[in-house]
């Protein structure tokens, strides 16, 4: 009966450490295949390692690249960028329209009057020939109205008014002229040597002679002359 036992002891152990160790309880080596197959199993987890860390490092990149790309297209946060057009490359901006150059136009302070009479004195039988001239001192055309209703012949001797050509007017018309850049225009009135007063009433008397000196001033709507003065002998 022992001797049974003691058998059936030794094939227990010999069956549970058959592919561990000898016969004399001395650890065995691996096989040449188990070694490759531990080989590949390694192989095949430091790949999959390596794809994972190499994939962490491609997403990172894939991140700050479009976000590269959206501070590129669009630099303004708060502006939207426009769609392109559909089937088509993106339309480039409008240009600003250009600011258009102000056409030169006349300039109405340049436009002169002057006042002048054919003679410096006169005897009593003359007509003085009053002159009203006009001149654009300007370098660009202007409009002028030079007709009677804007016209004046004024003649004053100090304070007093002796004759003004609106007194006795028949007509009062409006002409416009242009006159070209330092062009004039020029009208003339001979005085008859009376004087008149507003509404065109009745004066019987004369301007004087003896050498009174006289003045005359020409006026074209708001603009007036130089005094122009002259003689009566």
């Amino acid at each position: 009966m022992g001797r049974q036992g003691n058998s059936s002891q030794r094939n227990t152990a010999s069956a549970s450490g058959s592919g561990d160790r000898t016969g004399s309880g001395v650890p065995r080596k691996p096989s040449p295949a188990v070694y490759r197959r531990r080989r590949m199993f390694l192989g095949v987890a430091l790949l999959i390692v390596a794809g994972l860390v190499f994939g962490g490092f491609a997403m990172a990149g894939a991140f700050k690249g479009t976000e590269q790309v959206s501070a590129t297209d669009n630099p303004n946060p708060g502006a939207t960028a426009a769609a392109p057009a559909p089937g088509g490359s993106p339309s480039a901006a409008p240009s600003a329209t250009p600011t258009p150059t102000p056409t030169p136009t006349c300039n109405q302070n340049l436009v002169t009057v002057s006042g002048s009479t054919d003679k410096p004195a006169y005897s009593l039988d003359e007509k003085p020939l009053l002159s009203l001239k006009v001149t654009n001192g300007g370098t660009m055309p202007c409009e002028v109205n030079i007709g009677t209703s804007q016209m004046e012949f004024l003649v004053t001797s100090g304070a007093d008014r002796i004759f003004s050509s609106r007194d006795c007017q028949a007509k009062s018309e409006d002409l416009v002229k242009t006159i070209a850049p330092g062009a004039s225009e020029t009208a003339n009135f001979p005085w008859a040597m009376n004087r008149s007063l507003e509404g065109c009433q009745p004066v019987a008397a004369k301007p004087g002679g003896g050498g009174a000196y006289y003045i005359f001033t020409a006026k074209l709507g708001s603009k007036a002359s130089p005094k122009a003065v002259f003689q009566l002998n």
